[in-house]
């Protein structure tokens, strides 16, 4: 049970606030962002909400490196976790991305991987060895955070791709959860699921955030204020790179949002 491993996996993982500075992105010639500055707080919920195309998407996939992906893309300023740069020259992505993990908009297990091994894969592409014993230890914990573990528990050798698309999802947070990741990052993880699915995936956010630091993009103005503490409103205006109009506490921009942009926004007259 013992090795050089031990240890670089915490049950427990701990949050930690990320900060994005002057942020400013790029599709070739196009800017899609312009100098986003804003601070997720650690073991918080933070939403991203905004009108289509004003990319809050982009701005996602800037904190755990994805961005860089698109052969086109490019980026300036900074994404500080913990206060360290996530871009910093020598810092491997392997780390960065289990340190921020991500959810996606579709579920996207690996269809004909078990339920069991769809969990520990994350464990395999970061290189941390684990013995049989504590990989079914991390695979029960994962679960039951995810809420999924009392609905599997007993079909863990089944196909990840045989679950209902709300199980999927969870699947995919509780891969997430298996690096013990002090951020997650999710992209509309709801859009694509029934309403009893999306209830349950928001129950889950909402048990996971006092030990991930959560930040969800999502278009659902009711979901931003059922789970998020504090809120980001994008817009891009006449054809101009998206940008943070207005930041705050969720209750605040709800009720008593300083711009009328934001007011008209959250109260449906737009977008």
């Amino acid at each position: 049970m013992g090795g050089e491993d031990e240890g670089e996996y915490e049950h427990t993982p701990t949050a930690r606030t990320l900060e994005a500075r002057a942020v400013s992105a790029w599709f070739g010639d196009h800017k899609v962002l312009d100098r986003v500055s804003l601070e997720m707080p650690a073991g918080r919920v933070t939403a991203l909400i905004g009108p289509s195309g004003c990319g809050k998407s982009t701005f996602l996939r800037i904190l755990n490196r994805m961005h860089e992906l698109v052969p086109s893309a490019s980026l300036a300023g900074e994404v500080l976790l913990d206060g360290d740069d996530v871009y910093a020259s020598g810092r491997r992505l392997t780390e960065v991305r289990a340190r921020i993990g991500m959810v996606f908009q579709k579920p996207n297990p690996f269809p004909a991987m078990s339920i069991y091994d769809n969990v520990t894969s994350g464990l395999k592409l970061t290189g941390v060895r684990k013995s049989r014993d504590e990989q079914d230890e991390i695979v029960e914990y994962s679960l039951t955070r995810a809420g999924l573990w009392t609905e599997v528990r007993d079909r863990l050798k089944q196909p990840g791709g045989a679950l209902s698309g709300g199980q999927q999802q969870r699947l995919c947070i509780a891969r997430s959860l298996a690096v013990a990741p002090e951020v997650l990052l999710m992209d509309e993880p709801c859009s694509a699921l029934d309403p009893t699915s999306t209830n349950r995936i928001e129950e889950t956010i909402k048990e996971l955030a006092d030990e991930v630091t959560i930040v969800i993009v999502t278009h659902n103005m009711q979901q931003a204020a059922r789970i998020s503490d504090r809120c980001a409103f994008f817009l891009a205006r006449a054809g101009s790179p998206g940008r943070i109009v207005e930041y705050g506490d969720t209750e605040a921009m709800f009720n008593a949002p300083q711009d009328q942009a934001t007011y008209d926004y959250v109260n449906g007259r737009f977008g």
